[in-house]
């Protein structure tokens, strides 16, 4: 991190209607019960908690269009985008403690109208085990969380695709996929067409963690806002069982640890996801503690002989 203690605003979005499953409502309080303020603070961040934001319950029903809940996942992200701008707006770090991964869109566009706006790079890593690439004629479900970097990139409904004013929001080349290991059909070639980097779980297997993380963090200099987007479904089911789409074949413990140290040590830290964190189907908090310490490494927790 930068020598400038970092001002953080926690946003809590308690909702599951971009998702398959019940239960990532509950994420933020976990989070928050693991520790996470604390947690922070120890690192020299000063942090203040926004607490939850409000928005529509989860209907629970089909999809219309190939879009389940379009109209409460719309509510939601606009909810959260005004809620990121106003961090940025006030210098702050936002971290957004999910909830589901369709929030994503709502963050990511409020933090790319801030660089549009102040004239910096955009880098995002996406650190998942999917692509979230979707659309509503490819997904098998409908579910939004599975469609938001599609969005992001101005494919799906314009409600999603401009919540910033501006279509599409981001380009594919800002993005860095990471740990992807779970990709629908139709959804990769899609993700071809559009020219994502991802680096998958072969490639992490191949190459190792430290390769990996030096090439997706290739050209972030001091005047890059690096967003990391943290589905904790990137982690192995054995670390995470606690999400809803749980995928076998994750980093181990240290590969992840590894993975946030490495974006901690570029200083350009600048906004933070944290979603998919399902309480519901954890065993006693496990995942939403091992979600704090990987957080604690983005801000500066490192290995007893690094300084």
């Amino acid at each position: 991190m930068t020598k400038a203690t970092p001002r953080i605003g926690l946003i809590g979005a308690p909702t599951d209607v971009g998702a398959g499953h019940r239960g990532a409502r509950l994420g933020p309080d976990a989070l928050r019960i693991a520790g996470i303020q604390p947690a922070l603070e120890k690192y020299g961040c000063h942090v203040v908690d926004r607490g939850n934001l409000a928005g529509p319950a989860n209907p629970w029903l089909p999809p219309v269009a190939g879009y389940r809940h379009l109209d409460e996942v719309v509510a939601w992200n606009r909810a959260v985008y005004d809620a990121v701008w106003s961090e940025l707006r006030g210098g702050h770090l936002p971290i957004l403690l999910g909830g589901d991964h369709s929030l994503a869109i709502g963050s990511i566009s409020a933090v790319a109208r801030h660089c549009r706006e102040t004239g910096r790079k955009l880098r995002v890593l996406w650190i998942d085990s999917h692509a979230d690439f979707n659309t509503n004629e490819l997904t098998p479900t409908g579910n939004l969380h599975g469609m938001s970097v599609a969005c992001l990139c101005g494919i799906g409904p314009h409600a999603l695709t401009g919540l910033g004013g501006t279509t599409p929001e981001i380009h594919p080349g800002v993005v860095r996929q990471l740990g992807i290991r779970c990709v629908d059909p139709g959804e990769k070639r899609l993700v071809h067409q559009a020219g994502l980097e991802v680096f998958d779980m072969r490639f992490i297997d191949e190459a190792g963690m430290h390769r990996t993380m030096e090439r997706a963090l290739a050209s972030v200099d001091a005047d890059t806002h690096l967003h990391v987007s943290f589905d904790v479904d990137f982690l192995d089911p054995s670390i995470a069982p606690g999400v809803g789409t749980t995928v076998p074949g994750g980093p181990t413990y240290r590969e992840a640890l590894l993975c946030m140290e490495m974006i901690a040590d570029t200083g350009r830290l600048a906004s933070l996801d944290v979603v998919e964190l399902n309480p519901i189907l954890d065993v006693r908090n496990q995942t939403a503690i091992a979600a704090v310490d990987m957080i604690e490494s983005l801000f500066g927790k490192s290995t007893l002989m690094r300084t």
